[in-house]
Parts: structure tokens; C-alpha cells; sequence
């Protein structure tokens, strides 16, 4: 499998490279919480919604809750870019 990486704002590298979807999973935590990133909500839907796709059922629920907390637009935009990454990887 190649070999990905995710490179968070503050330039922490985390390897994707055979992620599975928890790992998926733990970068939406990581985003939600603002653990070595700075706080973004768009960027936690997004992980969440690939964990989820990839069968982490735990995602929904947080998915869920983070949503409740972002406007539609934000909603729309961590949706395409899920999505993106999802056809791309």
C-alpha cells in the first residue's frame, strides 16, 4: 500500500500509510479536542465521517455531537472533503 501521510496545521506528520479505521478515528478526536492542532471542526467531521465509512461505528455518534456545534456550510464542506479523500484513497 503507499505510504500517506496527513500533516496537521502545526506540521505534525501522522501516517496513513495502512490506517485503518480507527486511526481515522483518532485524527477526528485530535481535531475535535485540538490535541497537537489547533481546534477545527470541519477537520473533525471529516475524520469522522471516513472513520465511520470505513466502518469505525463509534464515528456516528461524535459525528453527530460535533455537528449540533457547525453551520451548514461547515457541515457541507467536511462532507465534500470526506468524500474526496474517500474516491482519492
Amino acid at each position: 500500500m503507499a505510504r500517506m501521510e496527513h500533516v496537521a496545521a502545526d506540521g505534525v506528520a501522522i501516517n496513513l500509510g495502512e490506517a485503518g479505521a480507527e486511526a481515522f478515528f483518532r485524527l477526528g478526536l485530535m481535531y475535535s479536542a485540538g490535541r497537537d492542532c489547533p481546534v477545527d471542526y470541519v477537520m473533525a467531521h471529516k475524520w469522522f465521517n471516513v472513520a465511520l465509512a470505513r466502518g469505525y461505528k463509534p464515528a456516528a455518534e461524535l459525528r453527530t455531537e460535533l455537528a449540533a456545534q457547525m453551520s451548514g456550510d461547515e457541515i457541507a464542506t467536511a462532507l465534500r472533503e470526506a468524500r474526496v479523500f474517500l474516491t482519492r484513497h
